[in-house]
């Protein structure tokens, strides 16, 4: 086990540090690629560039789904005076980007920044009440002038992520980084096809790195277009609802009590027989699970299960602390959870265990 956590760690830490927000995902799509394909039979992509990787061509099809993009932003202006304007690029508040460090992706490398403000020594006491909005924030990058900026590389367009180093805490089993979201689900696509590497399975299975999640879940249009599945797995973060301040019914999962099934979101009612399966595969195996719910947001399931004629699809999620912001914290045991218990459900899903599925 400890060799294969050493893997698993070195594939999060090169996958988390690697940029890749929506729309420019190609640095990470190639971590991915590299990691995969010693186990894939086939490597592809959909027009939009999400990674397909194959392993059998017999049986129904099976996709396991993690989305490449992180979220982060994009230059929109370099202003007179050398600082960077900029968007958002999946969801964010003001109040989480204030002086934190950033990488711009330019082509001639990356470049370091800061979000900047107005300080709060000359804000008035109703300004320090309020969250700024977008216009009130720019990226300082040390530019003495918009020339200077475009000196350095920088041009309109040019995506931006958070600067935050993979981290192991304190001699602990939790891991801190930038992209936990959702390059976990990455890593699990990657280690599932992984731990199967020298199985005769009797399914296609399908380990998918999309893209554009955080804009729209576009990408899970498209490759799951390309793959035609029969049975998928969204795996993404979960909000981990264990730290002070969160109340149970908002956030019901808890970091280090494993896989959590997500019942219903704001695009997707999990399929009851694929449920089902799960569930029976997950005592059979001795891994708990704990289950999540949301009135808001949605995953890639979302529209992986509406592909076609309709997919059985369930969402899996690992417990994150701290999501859509510089930094979060996850558990390794939780993601390795979820590993053992997508590659004992893969294990079994040949065509009688579909037919099943579909019929409840």
């Amino acid at each position: 086990m400890g060799n294969e956590r050493e893997t698993l760690k070195e594939l999060m830490r090169e996958l988390t540090e690697t940029p890749g927000p929506s729309g420019n995902e190609a640095p990470v799509r190639k971590v991915m690629e590299k990691w995969v394909k010693p186990y894939a039979d086939e490597l592809t992509s959909d027009g939009l560039g999400s990674l397909i990787a194959r392993k059998g061509s017999k049986g129904p099809r099976v996709m396991i789904a993690g989305h490449l993009d992180e979220i982060g932003f994009m230059v929109t202006r370099i202003t007179d005076e050398g600082f960077l304007k900029f968007e958002t690029l999946g969801g964010w508040v003001t109040h989480m980007m204030l002086s934190q460090r950033v990488e711009v992706m330019t082509d001639k490398g990356i470049i370091l920044g800061v979000i900047g403000s107005v300080p709060p020594h000359i804000m008035t006491a109703e300004q320090r009440k309020k969250s700024f909005q977008m216009s009130e924030l720019f990226i300082d990058i040390g530019a003495k002038d918009r020339e200077h900026a475009e000196e350095m590389g920088v041009r309109q367009g040019d995506t931006v992520v958070p600067y935050s180093p993979f981290t192991e805490m304190n001699g602990t089993d939790m891991w801190l980084g930038k992209a936990f979201d959702n390059r976990i689900g990455c890593a699990v696509a990657v280690e599932v096809m992984r731990q199967l590497q020298n199985e005769a399975l009797p399914n296609a299975l399908y380990s998918v790195g999309t893209v554009q999640e955080e804009v729209g879940c576009r990408g899970a249009r498209t490759s799951a277009a390309a793959i035609q599945p029969d049975i998928a797995f969204a795996v993404d973060v979960g909000i981990a609802g264990d730290t002070p301040g969160v109340k149970a019914d908002d956030a019901p999962i808890k970091v280090g009590e494993g896989p959590a099934l997500v019942l219903v979101d704001g695009g997707h009612v999990v399929h009851r027989g694929l449920l089902r399966f799960v569930q029976q595969t997950a005592e059979e195996a001795g891994i708990p699970v704990q289950y999540e719910w949301m009135n808001g947001g949605a995953t890639d399931a979302s529209y992986i299960h509406l592909n076609n004629s309709g997919v059985p699809t369930i969402s899996i999620s690992v417990p994150t602390r701290y999501i859509h912001g510089h930094t979060a914290m996850v558990l390794k045991d939780d993601i390795e959870q979820v590993v053992a218990l997508l590659t004992a459900v893969i294990r079994k899903l040949d065509e009688q265990a579909v037919k099943q599925i579909l019929e409840q």
